[in-house]
């Protein structure tokens, strides 16, 4: 049942528990309020061992829009650019303290920073139609969430390196194929079928999943952590840089830009 329009709540289930996105006039897009709504479930989430799974959906059209850019500026905090940054990395790499996994169940659109996290997340599971979209380098700045390691891991050099400098939509059937979620189910089905997935692994021997999991995290965390890194340092740069600022202001003057690459 929807909760209250532009937050992000925690539902439970007996062991299972369910994080819901509930924006949902603006497609799920995430505010900074909402972000620190997220990252105080994770942390709650992280001291539960009573909570053996986790599942992630989205009320709504769609699971998550990405950043709601209305929201950007009207936000008193007195962090900078890079402070939100290392806020938002702290934030989200909770999901790796957690021992319970968590299934994220994509709906309609996963965009940018959003479709990230889900990226981070254990499992993925789309609804018919889903799509997702790394859209951030339209808007003069590259992806900053870790995800795109993960990403990388998953598809390779060649669909990350699309997904990313085009701004293609990848539709349910490609991310299906590519390893990004693991199963397709009709829309109506979506939500069932994650509870299904996430009561299955509730019932196995908390310790086996504990273990499980850790081996495979330890598979590519190091590789988030220094992609993770990197973004951290070369935003800022992006951030400050003459083309960034080039590409603001020719786009406040309806005129065509002209970059320098500095």
């Amino acid at each position: 049942m929807p909760g209250t329009a532009g937050t992000v709540r925690l539902e439970e289930h007996g062991n299972v528990a369910v994080i819901v996105n509930d924006n949902v006039d603006k497609h799920n897009a995430f505010t900074d309020e909402m972000d620190v709504e997220l990252f105080d479930i994770l942390t709650h989430l992280s001291a539960r061992p009573d909570i053996r799974a986790v599942v992630w959906r989205g009320e709504g059209k769609s699971w998550s829009s990405g950043r709601d850019v209305g929201s950007i500026g009207t936000n008193k905090t007195p962090l900078s650019h890079h402070e939100l940054m290392r806020r938002g990395h702290r934030g989200i790499l909770t999901v790796f303290d957690l021992d319970a996994p968590i299934i994220v169940a994509v709906h309609g659109w996963a965009i940018g920073g959003s479709f990230q996290r889900a990226l981070l997340c254990d499992i993925r599971i789309a609804a018919e139609g889903a799509r997702f979209m790394l859209p951030e380098v339209g808007h003069g700045v590259i992806p900053d969430t870790g995800g795109v390691a993960r990403l990388y891991q998953m598809c390779g050099h060649g669909v990350v390196s699309d997904m990313v400098l085009t701004g293609r939509t990848l539709s349910a059937d490609e991310a299906l194929a590519h390893g990004i979620v693991s199963r397709i189910v009709p829309a109506d089905q979506l939500i069932d079928t994650a509870m299904d997935m996430a009561t299955k692994i509730a019932a196995a021997p908390a310790v086996t999943v504990k273990m499980a999991r850790r081996v495979i995290r330890h598979l590519s965390e190091s590789d988030v952590r220094t992609s993770m890194a990197d973004e951290l340092v070369f935003q800022t740069f992006i951030n400050k840089s003459d083309d960034f600022a080039e590409f603001k202001a020719a786009r406040a003057e309806g005129r065509p830009a002209t970059y320098t690459g500095s």
